[in-house]
């Protein structure tokens, strides 16, 4: 059976293609998602003649950002009654603890989702609506986890450039290198990951809560949160 253009620009989001570089062209109309592509095709084919990929990067970037900023706000992720809570110190003066939604895990401790041993990427995409449905699951990394020993696997964004290189959402050597300039007081010595596709809901009542009491419990001031 064939694919509408309707569900190929839709599925980008959340659905079989799991590319979130593109997952604005769900926002778009069907004719506004046909002349982005129409676009990044004709630049694509400008590269046999420049090599510079520019433009087909500036297309994908501008057009991503016009449309998050023209829609509306889906009202069930709008909380007006979010409580401030001024740090207890100025940030050269705290412990700083990092969270990422990025699903990293460290090699031979894997969080094994829905007791599947070895999952892959590709099995994790298949599984979108399962993690989803489910409480995620909250992996600790050593803050001096070799790079070799990091292990990332996410339903719900592409993952290749994370792979490439870790500290693009899990910024560990980054967060040192800010502890030993003194724009951090100490780094919290465990990192924490999570998979982000997962339903905000179960976060705010379920998991999240007792990963807050786990920072606290560790000394954390402060957070550093990378949402993937």
């Amino acid at each position: 059976m064939g694919e509408a253009f309707s569900e190929f620009k839709d599925s980008f989001s959340y659905g079989s293609r799991t590319d979130l570089t593109f997952k604005f062209l769900r926002m778009l109309s069907e004719e506004d998602a046909a002349e982005t592509i129409r676009r990044v095709l004709e630049e694509t084919g400008s590269l046999f003649d420049t090599g510079d990929p520019a433009a087909v990067i500036d297309i994908a970037i501008r057009t991503q950002a016009e449309s998050y900023g023209s829609r509306d706000l889906n009202e069930r992720y709008r909380y007006e009654d979010t409580p401030f809570t001024p740090p207890p110190a100025p940030v050269a003066e705290s412990a700083v603890a990092l969270l990422t939604s990025s699903g990293h895990f460290v090699e031979g401790d894997d969080p094994e989702p829905f007791g599947v041993v070895g999952m892959t990427q590709e099995e994790a995409v298949a599984r979108i609506d399962d993690f989803l449905r489910e409480t995620p699951q909250l992996s600790v990394i050593p803050i001096d986890t070799p790079a070799d020993r990091l292990v990332v696997r996410q339903a719900g964004y592409d993952i290749r450039g994370a792979v490439a290189d870790h500290q693009v959402s899990l910024p560990l050597s980054h967060l040192c290198d800010l502890e030993s300039e003194g724009v951090v007081g100490r780094v919290i010595p465990d990192a924490y990951s999570f998979v982000g596709a997962t339903a905000q809901g179960r976060i705010i009542k379920q998991a999240g809560p007792a990963w807050a009491d786990l920072l606290l419990e560790a000394g954390t001031d402060a957070a550093l949160l990378v949402p993937v």
